[in-house]
């Protein structure tokens, strides 16, 4: 992992408070745990049936039976549950959660997320994105800044699939952090080595600027 994606993965863990019950989408953002104290007190939750989690673990230290959605070997923590998938849905779906991480093709100005399917690609399905991204009081995405060929993928509208419509508050990404309000994409921080002119070339829709210096991470 890159040194830009290993900060952006650190920076978006302080968006957890303690007390939160918090779920981690595959991808980018099940790496967050690994950046957060042992003792954090905070809740877990993995739509595959599982809330209080642990630190990942390698294969060899790992219970085969104890996996997040995403498949990586996960610990326990005092107090951890198991229960069935239709248990830990209804959870998403009563709106428990505090938070979720998720990753993301497409992010529009409006909110919009495009993370389930790009045309043309074999796609497992769409899984429990879409009531993670209706259902959680808050919604944060976690995503390089443009694809592997340069484009970006924070953009004016979204040209995939969309999960869910106007629900992300806040992009994490390798050059920057993004909150996304009334008026689109706004600038609140930008990672070590990068100027605020480089963030605003890479988004694909107006990225409204601070008047004051633009703190780093």
């Amino acid at each position: 992992m890159s040194d830009a994606k290993a900060r952006m993965i650190a920076r978006a863990a302080q968006e957890i408070a303690p007390g939160m019950v918090v779920n981690l989408g595959i991808g980018l953002p099940t790496k967050v745990i690994d950046h957060m104290p042992v003792d954090f007190e905070v809740c877990l939750h993995t739509e595959n049936g599982m809330a209080g989690i642990g630190k990942t673990l390698p294969p060899d230290q790992a219970d085969r039976n104890l996996i997040d959605a995403g498949g990586a070997y996960v610990s326990t923590v005092p107090g951890s549950a198991f229960f069935d998938s239709v248990t830990s849905f209804a959870m998403v779906r009563a709106g428990r959660l505090d938070l979720t991480m998720l990753g993301a093709f497409e992010v529009a100005a409006n909110g919009d997320l495009a993370n389930w399917k790009i045309p043309g690609k074999f796609s497992p399905g769409v899984g429990g994105r879409i009531e993670l991204a209706q259902k959680a009081r808050r919604v944060v995405v976690l995503t390089t800044h443009t694809d592997r060929a340069g484009n970006p993928k924070l953009k004016q509208t979204c040209a995939l699939p969309l999960t869910a419509r106007a629900c992300v508050a806040r992009v994490f990404t390798d050059m920057a952090v993004i909150e996304v309000g009334p008026r689109g994409f706004a600038l609140i921080e930008v990672a070590q080595g990068v100027t605020p002119a480089e963030v605003a070339e890479a988004t694909g829709a107006p990225l409204h600027l601070p008047d004051a210096p633009v703190p780093t991470f």
